[in-house]
């Protein structure tokens, strides 16, 4: 994980599939490919993700590596 800037991303997206339900994740770029991420009952705390970091993880729970069993 990498630090990055104190200052709240302007747009936090949630997934569609989310639904009316509010245990979800919100993501919101912080410019440069960065990428914040926040769980949607505790959104005052989230953690920051450099373009690299960011682009394995989607890369991996694309391929199915965090899905449960």
């Amino acid at each position: 994980m990498s630090s990055f800037p104190e200052t709240p991303p302007a747009r936090w997206r949630r997934s569609v599939r989310c639904g009316a339900s509010n245990g979800c994740v919100e993501v919101a770029g912080l410019g440069g490919g960065a990428v914040s991420v926040r769980d949607t009952e505790n959104t005052a705390t989230s953690l920051a993700f450099g373009p690299e970091e960011w682009r394995r993880f989607t890369e991996r729970a694309k391929a199915g590596r965090y899905d449960r069993p």
